[in-house]
């Protein structure tokens, strides 16, 4: 094991709208060479709101974690993901231990970096939103708000799920909860999702944040959105309709 020290880039990729069914990606560069692109083909870069958030997985300390870095598109259990184990050893921070479901080995060495260049280049990328539209701040913002403030959804028996804004998709969000909650899953009962579509303007993200939490929290979401997951059956059973669309 070499203990050079690499140079980290974190790069937010935002597709171009006409890519309908592409999401935001966090390419990782060391060295500038985007090691992704070598190791992972099957798949994008883990979105930000996943990777690039306050706190977030990667962020180093003492004990070693494994963080996903990229995932297949027809998901991790069909063709795979890459995962990496994330550790910071006194003055510089190692990723090592590579793996990948579906492969055998990865073949990457293990990387490492000045712990305070990394601590730097992380905080860089987790605080820069200048590559988010509008709609998405406000996704960001309008989800940030309704973590917080758990209670307001909670009173129509409500669960939320993601709050999501898509390129292909500028001038709206998309609201996504469960009723009446996703430990429903875990425990067998009935449960279904919903998703809201939510319109946004170029306007203040914050104040239309803010806005559409309080109408989100006067009235019950249900009678307004859509379900979009779950089953017929329990759908019958909770009393709503089940969509035509999703009728296979």
């Amino acid at each position: 094991m070499t203990d050079e020290r690499r140079c980290l880039t974190l790069r937010v990729v935002v597709p171009d709208p006409t890519q309908r069914g592409a999401g935001v990606e966090v390419k990782v560069l060391v060295d500038g060479k985007d090691i992704l692109a070598d190791a992972f083909a099957a798949g994008p870069g883990v979105d930000p709101r996943h990777l690039l958030v306050p706190g977030g997985p990667l962020v180093a300390a003492a004990v070693p974690h494994e963080v996903l870095l990229a995932e297949a598109s027809c998901t991790e259990g069909c063709c795979g993901a890459l995962y990496v184990t994330v550790q910071r050893e006194g003055d510089h921070v190692v990723w090592d231990k590579w793996r990948n479901p579906d492969e055998d080995e990865v073949d990457l060495p293990a990387f490492h970096f000045d712990a305070e260049e990394y601590r730097r280049e992380v905080d860089r990328a987790t605080t820069d939103r200048s590559w988010e539209w509008p709609a998405r701040t406000v996704a960001r913002l309008l989800e940030q708000g309704l973590r917080e403030h758990t209670d307001w959804l909670a009173g129509w028996e409500c669960e939320l799920g993601a709050v999501s804004a898509w390129p292909w998709e500028p001038d709206q969000v998309n609201v996504f909860f469960f009723h009446p909650g996703r430990s429903a899953i875990t425990e067998g009962r009935p449960w279904l999702q919903f998703r809201m579509v939510l319109p946004v303007s170029p306007d203040d993200p914050v104040g239309q944040a803010e806005l559409l939490a309080e109408q989100l929290a006067a009235a019950d979401p249900r009678q307004v959105a859509e379900v979009s997951g779950g089953s017929p059956e329990f759908a019958r059973q909770l009393g709503y309709p089940w969509p035509q669309h999703l009728r296979g």
